[in-house]
């Protein structure tokens, strides 16, 4: 959601306790023109992490079951159609050994005009405010309808989604953090084991 704190979550909490050099964070804008010549899946599947690397999706491929339906964008039994692809594309990535795991950040909607008039009012923050921000409140209920979708179709046991009360930037830290750590703790990973000196590495040089 909109001033949920998407960029605020990913700098707390993943910003003191990764190596920077393992982890890489990809933003996904309005779609360029090349990606629009593709499927609605094709960037998203592009930026997926290297095996032993984490990625960060600061939205994803569920814009395309969110504002392409709240805007009438794509027609009805597109929209539809695509829970079923967003599905078998996590459970691709699932098989390839790639741990999923979907973040909602839920505010209220008082929260976030709160947030709004804040980003108005702050000449540090102000850089971030559009008018069209306020606009695409009056589509409040219609979001919170495709959300609600996107969530029950496609919570899955191999990428669940986690609903994260937001209006505590604390408490969303917190909560995220320990279902990272929980997930990364459930692959029981262990240091290397050390490789056996070569033959006259550590050799008296004369």
């Amino acid at each position: 959601m909109d001033t949920s704190g998407k960029d605020g979550t990913i700098r707390h909490v993943m910003g003191d306790g990764f190596n920077p050099a393992s982890v890489q964070v990809v933003s996904f804008k309005k779609p360029t023109e090349g990606e629009l010549a593709h499927d609605f899946l094709w960037r998203i599947h592009k930026a997926v992490p290297r095996k032993g690397y984490i990625g960060i999706f600061n939205r994803s491929q569920y814009e395309d079951v969110l504002i392409t339906r709240v805007h009438h964008l794509i027609s009805r039994s597109v929209w539809k159609s695509r829970y079923d692809r967003i599905n078998e594309f996590e459970r691709l990535l699932a098989d390839s050994s790639v741990v999923v795991l979907k973040f909602f950040l839920h505010i209220s909607k008082d929260e976030q005009k709160r947030r709004f008039d804040d980003r108005r009012d702050d000449p540090q923050k102000n850089w971030k405010y559009s008018d069209a921000d306020y606009q695409e409140r009056k589509f409040w209920d219609h979001y919170q309808e495709a959300y609600e979708d996107a969530i029950g179709k496609c919570s899955t046991s191999y990428a669940p989604w986690y609903v994260i009360p937001g209006n505590h930037n604390w408490f969303r830290n917190l909560a995220v953090s320990q279902i990272i750590v929980d997930a990364l703790e459930d692959l029981k990973m262990k240091y290397p084991t050390r490789q056996p000196d070569v033959k006259g590495a550590h050799g008296k040089t004369g």
